[in-house]
């Protein structure tokens, strides 16, 4: 045992301990600082363990208000019904919201108007008289003291003027006046659904002498 450490130190002795540098001792703490370093980060590193995050169903309630409601977006319109044989985009020439097939039939029209002369009565009204002229007394019927009543048949064109007359019954001294006078009357148009019409009409002319 004591000759071991004689060889001991006799080891010492002819290698001798080598003292490290400024510039190894500065590397060391270097390192030092650097695992230092390491094992603080490692530290702040670990976190506690987290719980685990339960399942949401998205269709469930809210239990809290929102903080704002956002509106809907609108739904997309419904896609235009099309036809059998259709065109893609539609017929040209047609509209928007336009009928299929086209517009139903108008109505049909009214019946046209008679070209012959209607007689007064029933539907067909009487026409208001607008322009009379009186009659000239014939200076030989006044002499002969003759007066009457004329009865005359007037043919009144649309237009409401007489175009035709001829005595029905009268006095072969008087017939004559009449008939000029009454070819200059004019009457208010006569209206056959709406349209004007000819008609005919019986019209008295009376004579009477003065006293």
């Amino acid at each position: 045992m004591i000759g071991d450490m004689k060889n001991v130190s006799t080891a010492r002795a002819h290698f001798p301990v080598r003292r490290a540098s400024a510039t190894e001792a500065s590397v060391a703490r270097t390192v030092e600082s650097v695992i230092s370093s390491s094992a603080s980060s490692t530290w702040l590193v670990r976190r506690a363990p987290t719980k685990p995050t339960p399942a949401v169903n998205p269709q469930a309630a809210p239990i809290e208000a929102p903080r704002e409601i956002k509106p809907e977006a609108p739904a997309p319109a419904p896609a235009s019904e099309g036809v059998p044989g259709g065109v893609v985009g539609g017929m040209p020439g047609g509209a928007l919201g336009g009928v299929v097939g086209g517009l139903p039939e108008a109505p049909p029209p009214p019946p046209p108007a008679p070209t012959a002369p209607v007689r007064v009565g029933g539907a067909i009204k009487q026409p208001a008289r607008i322009k009379d002229v009186k009659p000239v007394y014939p200076q030989i019927a006044q002499s002969a003291r003759v007066q009457g009543v004329v009865i005359i048949e007037a043919t009144i064109n649309p237009q409401g003027k007489v175009v035709n007359a001829r005595v029905l019954r009268g006095a072969p001294l008087l017939d004559q006046a009449a008939l000029d006078a009454v070819r200059q009357w004019e009457y208010t148009p006569t209206l056959l659904n709406g349209v004007p019409v000819p008609v005919i009409m019986t019209v008295t002319v009376n004579f009477t002498l003065q006293s």
